[in-house]
């Protein structure tokens, strides 16, 4: 199984003035453009320690995934949530040559922690070709802006973010450890995963 993901979070999606002003950086400096690249880096990056945290995307964008073998023949989880649409089921040959399948012969089961595509009226997956593989370019994330974000992943980014901020310059594995605060906030939405997502 691979995910990866397909498109980035536009730069417009992200609340860096907040961050900002989170963060009391001044403004009408100089060397404003630079800070405003530094702080969206640290956005990025919390973003991405809290999304792999969790197994949830914050702001909505496409990821494909490609499997090998599906875990059950009648439906398979996805590794990430909250799915909002399933765009396309592609099973490729040994060369990577394949052609989409009809989306009436599968579906998706919405689910907060383990969303799953399924197969239509009784029938299963299609069919992973022999050496082959399938993808699956979905849509996965609360919504596509910021305001979509629940409010306790929002503060937690925030947080993570300002510690990256505030230790920028450190080196010790202090610095690798998430805050309380932020483990606190993020613990709800951990998803427990049974039998490698094979499972609910």
């Amino acid at each position: 199984m691979l995910l990866i993901e397909q498109t980035a979070v536009p730069s417009l999606a992200l609340p860096l003035q907040d961050f900002k002003d989170h963060l009391r950086l001044g403004t009408g400096f100089a060397d404003d453009s630079v800070q405003d690249a530094l702080a969206e880096g640290y956005l990025r990056a919390a973003m991405a320690a809290i999304e792999g945290r969790i197994g949830k995307a914050l702001v909505a964008r496409n990821f494909l995934l490609t499997v090998n073998l599906w875990r059950d023949d009648m439906e398979q989880a996805f590794p990430l949530a909250p799915v909002s649409a399933i765009l396309s089921v592609t099973p490729r040959d040994a060369s990577g040559a394949g052609l989409p399948v009809s989306a009436s012969t599968y579906r998706l089961r919405k689910d907060m922690h383990r969303p799953k595509i399924a197969g239509v009226g009784g029938g299963g997956l299609p069919a992973v070709p022999v050496d082959g593989s399938v993808d699956i370019l979905f849509t996965a994330g609360f919504g596509p802006a910021w305001a979509s974000v629940p409010g306790d992943l929002a503060q937690a980014v925030f947080l993570l973010a300002a510690q990256f901020h505030e230790n920028r310059h450190e080196t010790s594995d202090r610095a690798a450890t998430l805050p309380f605060g932020v483990v606190a906030l993020i613990e709800r939405w951990r998803t427990v995963r049974v039998l490698g997502g094979g499972e609910a």
